[in-house]
């Protein structure tokens, strides 16, 4: 299945490591749906443990992370419990096992020119209200960014609230941006007064919002 950001995000109840969920039960919260090729790799045990790291900021951001693979249920116990005996670092979250690929291929996670019995490391974001809001798709070589991921909800978030955009390299507390006007009227009365949004302007079609909500 051919997903896309803006539609629905496909409903579905697997078993994970936390035991039997649904994705319609995380309506209200943010989701991050993430996918990895393998337990027991070297580059996957260092991504779980960064998001592991991590999840008091997804939590603080409305936001639940589901990691994936096409591993087993005890293969995933096996392996988080090896994590924490080497580590002392407990893994937060729930992993699907979805040793049919049914999620996987719902959502595209399985890349058949990279490899066909494993998922590469897609993360995709799903709003509250279940729709799919960016998808990022890694090699199975390289790991993630965890800081990038939280960047970018913060920025979702942040244009959710308050109605604007985000520039390139933008990190939060940074200005945002506002769209351009839409029609003629709209340009003028940014052009004659940019100070009644709260706007400063290089131009009609580009300008920064100092303080967004």
């Amino acid at each position: 299945m051919n997903i896309s950001i803006g539609m629905k995000a496909p409903d579905f109840t697997a078993m994970t490591t936390f035991g039997p969920i649904k994705l319609s039960g995380y309506k209200g919260h943010w989701v991050i749906l993430f996918s990895h090729p393998g337990d027991f790799t070297p580059v996957c045990t260092t991504e779980f443990i960064a998001f592991a790291q991590a999840n008091d900021q997804f939590e603080a951001l409305n936001a639940k992370l589901i990691g994936l693979s096409i591993d087993s249920n005890p293969s995933h116990l096996a392996w988080v419990n090896q994590i924490y005996l080497l580590t002392g670092i407990q893994i937060p979250f729930p992993i699907i096992a979805d040793r049919m690929a049914d999620v996987a291929n719902l959502y595209g996670m399985i890349a058949p020119d990279a490899a066909k019995q494993e998922t590469v490391r897609n993360v995709i974001f799903i709003d509250p209200d279940q729709i799919i809001r960016a998808i990022l798709i890694y090699p199975l070589t390289n790991g993630r960014n965890i800081c990038e991921i939280i960047r970018l909800l913060t920025a979702l978030e942040t244009t959710d609230r308050s109605s604007v955009v985000t520039p390139a390299n933008w990190e939060p507390g940074s200005p945002a941006m506002v769209p351009p006007p839409r029609t003629y009227d709209q340009l003028l009365e940014r052009v004659n007064d940019p100070g009644a949004e709260n706007l400063n302007c290089m131009d009609w079609f580009w300008c920064y919002k100092d303080k967004p909500c």
